[in-house]
């Protein structure tokens, strides 16, 4: 969910009337996983963005992950430089592995909705260091 917004004015949007001072609340989670827009949506399918001119800036409402407009997330810049650089060097830096007996296929990526979205079961994997060891001193 976004922030709770306040409608300015009174307002008819997709057929509903919504008065003046009316609390709103977009559920971005459910955009998201809007069948009109994306194929087998609750499925985890990173390659559905590939092709695609879909960015996270807010343009294109059917992937919100920091908002629109004027009250887009406000760390959103330095969130996604921080996040980029993180994963470049933690993919950079070592090899990723399951543990013994856990397989690809038993890997659950449902998540708990909230204020903030998990993992229902935590994800265990092991990091084997690909660079030699003195780089990281």
């Amino acid at each position: 969910m976004l922030p709770p917004r306040t409608s300015l004015e009174d307002c008819h949007i997709a057929g509903y009337d919504i008065p003046k001072g009316t609390i709103l609340m977009v559920n971005t989670w459910s955009i998201g996983r809007n069948s009109r827009y994306w194929e087998s949506p609750e499925e985890f399918i990173p390659k559905r963005f590939e092709g695609k001119d879909i960015d996270v800036t807010g343009q294109h409402f059917m992937l919100l992950p920091f908002g629109s407009g004027r009250r887009k997330c406000p760390g959103y810049s330095l969130g996604i430089r921080i996040i980029r650089a993180t994963l470049a060097n933690l993919l950079h830096g070592f090899n990723w592995q399951l543990p013994d007996g856990i397989n690809p296929q038993d890997i659950s990526m449902d998540e708990i909705y909230g204020l903030t979205t998990h993992p229902k079961l935590p994800l265990h994997f092991i990091m084997v260091p690909r660079l030699p060891h003195h780089l990281y001193k």
